[in-house]
């Protein structure tokens, strides 16, 4: 996969209304979508990468992302970190629902 060939087509949040993306309140909601979206994964690495600082991206409001972004300062392709780490738990049977811990 490449650093840019997202398919955004593919995302459970393409219908959704935008303000319940980015509305603080609404953040709950917000990432109950991503919770079984197809592209999960790769939203959250691309808002990591991209240092997106609003809105819930592959289910991590932009708290959750700076905290995650402080504990690992070292990682400089969180697209590779992540569909490494994914392809690693598929092959150990984990199947593809990759979960994100600091």
């Amino acid at each position: 996969m490449g650093e840019t060939d997202i398919d955004w087509g593919r995302a459970a949040c393409r219908d959704a209304d935008p303000d319940e993306l980015f509305d603080k309140l609404a953040q709950n909601r917000a990432k109950s979508v991503c919770v079984g979206c197809a592209i999960h994964t790769e939203c959250l690495a691309d808002a990591l990468d991209r240092l997106i600082e609003f809105g819930v991206w592959g289910g991590m409001t932009e708290r959750e992302r700076r905290a995650l972004l402080k504990r690992r300062p070292a990682v400089t392709s969180w697209r590779r970190l992540l569909e490494a780490a994914r392809a690693e738990h598929t092959q150990q049977g984990g199947g593809t629902r990759l979960t994100i811990a600091g």
